[in-house]
């Protein structure tokens, strides 16, 4: 939309229809005229089980069920109910409770957490950082609030964490900004399914070390909303301790995702989550974002952080809702590598996979590319660098028959 009747453009690009909803509309359509046969929608952000309905974990749904009115109807506290704080921070650490001060605010959801984040640690007009395969909200979020996204690029030549990409934008970055946040999307990054080996947070972490001067500021903010969806969530939480106790002007902060790991995406629950060896820093990190949260969303849901809780008080429950999610998990990650083996026996190059909801295709032009697709009843959602397709979102025979299809639009296209 170029013109404006009575809102204000503020510099945004405001489409008329977000791009991923408005693909999974189109494909709803065919699926009215042609059947649910004759489309693969791979746009939808949510798992689905192989009959394309979304998954929702049943032992989640009991707690749901044996609700008081009292704990769906009050107002919850800004910041969050103590039970909920306590719970989150064990739901998003695990066995790794890092030993250092850490302060909990709920938000509606990952995206909350990103927000908040971007308000309070970086400038009006600063530039926030993140990879150049990124999530577009990421964008939307930052210019909202009058800040915008840069990247680096993530790979490579050799499909490795392109590290020397990074240091070079982070210290072009802080020789101009006094502070500096910077995305990180690991475990099973949206959108390439690429996960941050233990060497990569330790080559990424020395560089933001030695380039964040006593006078520079950087918030890490690390997105995990995919974690428990990657695999053992033992093995995947293994970095946290590297974000313990670093030095006081790098700020860890964790985005953590009640919406996937309890599969309770319309309830909007999650958290963000500060790291720091400084008490007064954990103190101030409460204090701004429950003022930001006031300004925007107020308060979160409160059913959801007394459904979190009360699982994490019956450690019989806890134990039949990480069994059940074990199970979907271990369903996702067959569609993966089933998408990942295929298309290295065809001949798509697809960028590095290792586990989560989406995996994504270099393409020269995403958007024509999709548009052919489409007319085959193929959905996928393009990017700026490529195509990304939702292994969440259908079966493991879709992912197998998706990159032989793929590939051959893509060598038409030449």
């Amino acid at each position: 939309m170029k013109e404006f009747i009575m809102a204000q453009q503020n510099g945004r690009n405001i489409p008329s229809e977000d791009k991923i909803f408005g693909i999974s509309r189109l494909a709803n359509e065919m699926i009215e005229k042609k059947g649910k046969d004759a489309v693969t929608n791979a746009t939808i952000g949510a798992l689905l089980d192989d009959d394309g309905k979304l998954v929702v974990l049943s032992s989640v749904v009991e707690v749901l069920r044996n609700l008081t009115p009292e704990d769906y109807a009050e107002y919850a506290p800004i910041g969050g109910t103590a039970d909920f704080k306590k719970s989150i921070k064990k739901a998003a650490f695990g066995k790794y409770m890092p030993n250092c001060f850490t302060e909990a605010v709920a938000t509606p959801g990952g995206t909350g957490a990103i927000r908040n984040t971007i308000a309070n640690y970086s400038k009006i007009g600063d530039q926030v950082l993140t990879s150049d395969w990124f999530w577009a909200t990421y964008s939307s979020i930052a210019g909202e609030i009058g800040r915008s996204v840069t990247t680096y690029s993530l790979f490579d030549e050799a499909g490795n964490f392109n590290i020397a990409a990074f240091e070079r934008k982070v210290d072009e970055l802080l020789s101009v900004q006094e502070s500096l946040v910077i995305i990180i999307n690991t475990p099973a990054h949206n959108p390439t399914g690429y996960s941050l080996t233990l060497q990569d947070w330790d080559n990424l972490l020395n560089t933001v070390k030695a380039v964040a001067a006593e006078d520079k500021k950087v918030t890490l903010f690390i997105d995990v909303a995919y974690i428990d969806f990657a695999g053992d969530p033992d093995k995947y939480r293994e970095f946290l301790p590297k974000l313990e106790n670093l030095q006081a002007n790098i700020l860890p902060i964790m985005g953590y995702s009640s919406s996937k790991t309890f599969t309770l995406y319309g309830m909007r629950c999650g958290a963000m989550i500060c790291m720091t060896p400084i008490k007064e820093i954990a103190e101030e990190f409460v204090r701004v974002c429950q003022f930001s949260a006031r300004a925007s969303w107020s308060n979160c849901t409160r059913a959801s952080m007394v459904v979190l809780s009360k699982i994490y008080e019956d450690n019989t429950l806890l134990e039949r809702v990480n069994e059940e999610r074990k199970h979907y998990c271990d369903l996702l990650l067959k569609r993966g590598k089933a998408f990942e083996e295929e298309a290295s026996k065809v001949g798509l190059k697809i960028v590095p996979f290792d586990a989560g909801f989406f995996a994504s295709i270099p393409c020269p032009d995403p958007d024509g590319a999709s548009k052919i697709l489409q007319e085959e009843g193929i959905f996928l959602v393009p990017l700026a660098k490529g195509l990304r397709v939702s292994v969440a979102s259908i079966p493991e025979e879709k992912c197998r028959m998706l990159p032989g299809k793929i590939l051959s639009v893509l060598n038409s296209m030449k």
